[in-house]
């Protein structure tokens, strides 16, 4: 079979394909180049979440250790204590250490009404119920120190 003739302008589209080969490459590489930066970027992104969820984590486990030290070396001894000034003191010292404890808060709220500390009383009941606004007994507490 004797060779097929050439004509111009296929060997023009082939020199054409040839030389734009590298145009090519070069384009590919730009393009491949930002998709590993947009990678990277993205990496760096997820990275900063996971640090941020960890740091959270961490805070919440020091918190729910704070507050079972509160509980133990505070409520629980304010609980059985018949000293109302010092139940009201370790009250205060526990809630120092866990401020979102509303059952702490009622309590103190409870010692401080039993002392005539009505004002205060209030403020405490009102903390319970920003926490817990289902909070029946406070809200029952806070109406009868609000009418003294």
């Amino acid at each position: 079979m004797p060779p097929v003739p050439l004509h111009p302008p296929i060997i023009a589209l082939v020199l054409a394909a040839v030389f734009a080969l590298p145009a090519c490459r070069s384009e590919i590489l730009e393009k491949q180049a930002e998709q590993i930066k947009q990678q990277e970027i993205e990496i760096a992104r997820q990275r900063q979440e996971i640090n941020d969820l960890l740091a959270g984590q961490q805070a919440r486990d020091q918190k729910q250790r704070d507050c079972n030290r509160a509980f133990n070396d505070y409520f629980e001894k304010a609980q059985l204590s018949s000293d109302r000034e010092r139940a009201i003191a370790l009250y205060r010292d526990g809630l120092a250490l866990c401020p979102d404890d509303e059952v702490a808060r009622y309590e103190l709220g409870k010692a401080l009404a039993d002392r005539g500390r009505y004002k205060e009383a209030e403020l405490e009941f009102e903390a319970a119920l920003r926490i817990n606004p289902e909070f029946v007994d406070a809200k029952k507490q806070l109406e009868a120190v609000r009418k003294k």
